[in-house]
């Protein structure tokens, strides 16, 4: 009998992730099956419990239970934890653990799909949700010169700060005090929901200033305001997050299956041109 895996949200009929781990199973001839469970807001508990009691092995999870599968979970890795939030949970008897896989999916398809050094670099980040939390502790680890995170509610930002004292050079700033930049950064990552919204956060443009790459989280949503405004100010690269989805997929399929799958293929798969 195959091994059963899942992606829960809601909705989810969005999801890429039974594709990706379709193609991920086919590639590294695993036998699973992967399937996308949408549940209730207030249900998450209960219909896992039930998947884990049909001989599920592990779970993805997306909106809006991260936060649920964080606390549902009864290990937890240093991602996870530092996150506050779970992405990934693997079942072993009666073991729950948690991972967050997002911020290093991120970086991983930073560094290496599109050969962008983090290390030494002035990097900028804008937002301080849960997307920002996930990606701070694998961003600090690469050791750039700076990590500046920008917010509109500079409290929110400084709070997370505190939380990460210690891990790197982390910076906290509001839009504001950017206008006032004698120099750019080298990479920019907008980690808001501005673009789910065709919005652009409020940011100057000289912060794109001499930037080899301008990163937009949202996925398959073209050319946003983000990266149009990267674009118009001469950024080398420009890139959506299909790489970081397809990346953080390949090392949940990697800690739960013993074996990590190419990704290249499945990026190409699912990449949306920008333009």
């Amino acid at each position: 009998m195959s091994d059963r895996y899942a992606v829960i949200g809601n909705p989810i009929g969005f999801s890429k992730s039974p594709l990706i781990h379709g193609m991920f199973a086919k590639m590294t001839g695993q036998d699973l099956v992967y399937e996308a469970i949408e549940t209730p807001l207030d249900g998450f508990s209960d219909r896992v419990d039930q998947f884990r009691t049909e001989g599920a092995k592990g779970l993805n999870i997306t909106a809006p239970f991260k936060l649920d599968a964080f606390e549902y979970a009864n290990e937890l890795s240093e991602s996870a934890d530092r996150a506050g939030a779970a992405n990934c949970l693997k079942f072993v008897g009666d073991r729950i653990i948690a991972e967050n896989f997002d911020g290093i999916g991120l970086v991983r398809d930073i560094t290496v799909n599109l050969g962008v050094k983090l290390a030494g670099r002035r990097v900028l980040m804008l937002g301080a949700g849960g997307a920002a939390r996930g990606a701070l502790l694998p961003f600090l680890r690469q050791e750039p010169a700076e990590l500046v995170l920008v917010n509109r509610t500079l409290p929110k930002a400084v709070a997370l700060a505190e939380e990460f004292a210690g891990c790197g050079p982390l910076i906290v700033s509001g839009y504001a005090e950017l206008a006032d930049l004698t120099e750019g950064y080298d990479v920019v990552v907008n980690a808001t929901s501005a673009s789910l919204r065709g919005e652009m956060p409020p940011l100057p443009r000289n912060v794109f200033r001499g930037a080899e790459l301008a990163y937009e989280l949202a996925y398959g949503k073209g050319l946003t305001p983000f990266l149009q405004a990267g674009r118009a100010e001469g950024v080398a690269k420009l890139a959506d997050g299909v790489g970081m989805l397809v990346e953080q997929a390949a090392e949940a399929f990697a800690w739960w299956r013993g074996v990590r799958p190419s990704t290249a293929e499945v990026i190409a798969e699912l990449t949306v041109p920008l333009s």
